[in-house]
């Protein structure tokens, strides 16, 4: 896989970031990063955008297809590779299920005369229900990523950030489920669902 390939894709899963986030998404060259960023805006596929004093690369129309044909050429290079990204999307879907499941409970907590009131956190059963089935997707994650990353080496290390989020989390940093702000379950999930469509040329 390019360098030119791993810009595109990592503006693609982080959906809007700058230069020094794509850079870490895929361990990078900031500087060749920069560039290659600018090249891709000259060729109309990545678009800067500001708001509220924040700033960030994003893909447009042009370079969301550009990124899906590279990405099938890439896969169809690999033998088998198709066959089992396809198989890693069906067992991913009922995950997928799950997993936006735990984070609606995470973030409401229904009670008597008002079903979507917020988790305030202090039901320890109620949150400690939503851990032990954040580990159970957790461990049915891990073999799933394997065998992802056994055909393509991009998909590494979706297993152990999920992991390593799910463990703070454990320990009662809580923005550590579905936070925006740091690598969370919900944000290294999202990127690996995202991941997953790209690869196939699927929609959400």
């Amino acid at each position: 896989m390019t360098d030119e390939l791993l810009v595109l894709h990592a503006v693609r899963l982080l959906g809007m970031a700058d230069a020094d986030r794509v850079a870490r998404r895929f361990d990078l060259d900031r500087a060749e990063v920069q560039e290659l960023l600018l090249d891709g805006q000259a060729y109309g596929w990545v678009t800067w955008s500001e708001f509220a004093g924040v700033g960030g690369w994003s893909l447009t129309d042009r370079g969301r297809a550009e990124n899906e044909r590279r990405l099938a050429a890439e896969l169809d290079g690999v033998a088998g590779g198709r066959a089992v990204v396809a198989e890693a999307h069906e067992a991913f879907l009922p995950l997928n299920a799950r997993l936006q499941r735990a984070c609606t409970d995470w973030q409401l907590r229904p009670r008597p005369g008002a079903p979507l009131a917020a988790n305030t956190h202090d039901d320890r059963r109620w949150d400690a229900r939503v851990l032990a089935e954040l580990a159970a997707i957790d461990g049915e994650l891990a073999p799933l990523a394997r065998d992802l990353a056994g055909q393509l080496a991009r998909f590494r290390g979706y297993d152990t950030r999920f992991a390593a989020a799910l463990t703070k989390a454990t320990a009662g940093e809580r923005e550590w489920v579905d936070g925006t702000g740091v690598d969370s379950c919900h944000r290294v999930w999202f990127e690996l669902h995202e991941d997953l469509i790209a690869t196939l040329g699927l929609q959400r």
